[in-house]
């Protein structure tokens, strides 16, 4: 699983690549009980067991996002559903900062739903 995970990682463009470990970061250390595994052939992250949100990228544009499960439960204005009937999606702009505020928001409202 850790070789996956790594791999998946470092096959990133730099920009792309530098923003996903930040992220990967900042998920994991949102909350004690929330734990990293493989899972659909992309970096997933468990709360208390349970899935809570994966990172990917836009298959167009390459932007990376932040995936949340049970996403249609969350109200927040920046949170797309698109056609997906669970999940919600955060985009990320690389060539920027972390977007901390916006981020603490979206994952308190995802931790208090579990």
């Amino acid at each position: 699983m850790l070789k996956a995970l790594d791999d998946f990682y470092k096959q990133q463009e730099e920009q792309t690549k530098s923003c996903l470990l930040a992220l990967r970061k900042y998920i994991l250390d949102t909350d004690v009980e929330i734990t990293e595994a493989w899972k659909y052939r992309m970096p997933f992250f468990y709360y208390k067991g349970k899935m809570f949100c994966y990172l990917w990228t836009d298959k167009k544009t390459k932007q990376p996002y932040i995936g949340m499960v049970d996403g249609n439960k969350l109200t927040h204005p920046l949170l797309i559903q698109d056609k997906r009937a669970r999940m919600k999606i955060f985009y990320i702009d690389s060539k920027k900062d972390l977007p901390i505020k916006t981020l603490h928001h979206i994952f308190e409202l995802a931790i208090a739903l579990r």
